[in-house]
Formats: structure tokens, sequence, C-alpha cells
């Protein structure tokens, strides 16, 4: 029982762990941008390679 009182009056094992679940949140979002990002950066890569398959050669 000692050693549960303890661990709740101990504020280090809390502070990690909010630091540890911000870092998670920070990471997620991180996560969603870059995916709209890639998906961005797809359409527009096959928007230039369209372009260029349909262009005229040599000009």
């Amino acid at each position: 029982m000692q050693t549960i009182r303890k661990f709740i009056k101990n504020n280090k094992g809390a502070t990690a762990i909010e630091y540890g679940l911000i870092a998670a949140l920070i990471a997620v979002a991180a996560i969603a941008a870059m995916q709209g990002l890639g998906n961005q950066l797809k359409t527009t890569f096959g928007n230039v390679s369209t372009r260029l398959q349909n262009s005229p050669a040599g000009g």
C-alpha cells in the first residue's frame, strides 16, 4: 500500500507521461500533415507527367 502512495505522490512519473502524450499528439499531427502534402505532390507530378506526354515533341 505504501508503494502505491509513493507512486501517486511522485510527480516525475506523471510529468513523463504528459510529455509522452504531447509527443504522440505532435507525431500524429505531423503524419497527417505529411500525408496531405504527399497527396498534393502526387497530384502535381501526375499533372506534369500528363502534360509532358500530351505536349508536341520538340516544342
